[in-house]
């Protein structure tokens, strides 16, 4: 993990809808995770899409554990 290549991301737990920032880190190109919600414990899924070409963030994707992402 590289610290310059994190940012935080706000995001909602798909499960209980509370708020929550994410650190994402940019510098393990695309590439799916496992994060526990803080409040309710549950599951969540996390999907990050980085560019090959530019190295930034695409895009973030929050999911339950029986989504599909």
């Amino acid at each position: 993990m590289h610290e310059d290549a994190l940012e935080s991301r706000s995001v909602r737990c798909p499960y209980c809808d509370t708020p929550f920032a994410l650190l994402v880190d940019a510098s393990q190109g695309s590439h799916a995770t496992c994060e526990d919600c803080r409040r309710c414990c549950a599951p969540i899924q996390v999907r990050i899409e980085v560019s090959s070409i530019s190295g930034d963030i695409v895009s973030v994707t929050l999911g339950r554990d029986e989504d599909v992402l």
